[in-house]
């Protein structure tokens, strides 16, 4: 037997190989989270991403509660999904960054089976503009009021036997897999969001319980199209390069992801490469997706350095053209 023959024998048995041993790996196992006749809670519930996710939970025949500061947009909220899916959702109005307010708000909404963690506030400014305010503010919403939300809801989370496996998302962003330009507060706060979601998976994968974390790119919300009308000339740059995804769309993708039991949901094929050159010490359920982390990396990584180099070259053009 030549060489050369021996040398394409190997050739598919070290992928086929790979694939044996990550099939015996990855964990957690895949799990299926149904929606229907089941209890979903959404913080950041009355407008955006929220709302559009709990007009699809509760179009899927979901008991439906939402939760949000403003009791006005609450009503407005509960009507629209009254009239577009005929369903009442329960609503609850605290500030996440109150503790008490949330439970007492959790404690009323009765055991939940799916946890939607989707609240969150952004300014895009550079660091040296941001008050202490705003930046504290940015990350007691976005990250501490998310620990607040999963603190409240875990006990009773916890207990529900007989109900099925349960599901805590969290609502990050592309921002919270790479840094940008004048993001820098939101991106700290939603970075933090995966190493909650890394750690709370070990904590109550025991439980049942299994965790998503979403990665939506720019999303036409009304916080985005408030955004916009200040964020620096630099972070409009570069985020012209991506585009932006109707809540909707951004809605379904994120609800599938969960009922798959995901750990990480990825809204666009940008988002997708992003996934595979930030995985790191992320969960896999998939080992199909695992292989395919495994044999990209070095090519990802090579995507990664092309996007950089794309925005620090906008960058310096900028920053020539303001000191001229």
């Amino acid at each position: 037997m030549s060489p050369s023959f021996l040398l394409l024998l190997l050739i598919p048995i070290i992928p086929l190989s790979l694939l044996a041993i990550l099939s015996l790996i990855v964990r957690p196992k895949p799990i299926r989270i149904p929606i229907k006749s089941r209890h979903v809670f959404i913080t950041g519930g009355s407008s955006g991403i929220g709302l559009a996710l709990a007009h699809r939970a509760a179009s899927e025949g979901a008991r439906v509660s939402i939760l949000a500061r403003s009791p006005q947009k609450l009503e407005e909220a509960k009507q629209s999904i009254k009239l577009a899916t005929g369903v009442e959702v329960a609503i609850f109005s605290a500030d996440v960054r109150d503790y008490d307010a949330v439970s007492k708000a959790v404690e009323e909404s009765g055991p939940i089976d799916v946890l939607i963690v989707n609240q969150g506030v952004f300014t895009a400014r550079e660091l040296e503009k941001h008050s202490v305010e705003d930046v504290r503010f940015t990350i007691e919403v976005n990250l501490v009021g998310s620990f607040n939300v999963i603190k409240a809801a875990l006990p009773r989370m916890k207990g529900r036997e007989g109900r099925g496996p349960g599901s805590i998302s969290l609502v990050s962003s592309q921002a919270g897999q790479v840094g940008v330009y004048g993001y820098a507060a939101y991106s700290a706060s939603k970075f933090g969001l995966q190493g909650l979601a890394q750690s709370l998976q070990q904590e109550v994968v025991a439980d049942d319980i299994h965790v998503t974390l979403v990665f939506p790119p720019d999303t036409d919300t009304p916080g985005f199209e408030e955004e916009q009308k200040s964020r620096p000339e630099v972070t409009a740059i570069i985020a012209a390069s991506s585009g932006s995804m109707k809540t909707e769309e951004v809605a379904r993708r994120a609800m599938n992801g969960i009922k798959a039991g995901k750990f990480t949901v990825s809204c666009n094929f940008e988002g997708f490469l992003l996934s595979l050159a930030t995985t790191g010490m992320s969960p896999q359920r998939s080992f199909w997706l695992a292989f395919l982390e495994v044999i990209t990396a070095g090519p990802i990584r090579l995507v990664a350095l092309f996007f950089q180099w794309d925005w620090y070259n906008a960058i310096e053009k900028w920053s020539k053209t303001k000191n001229k």
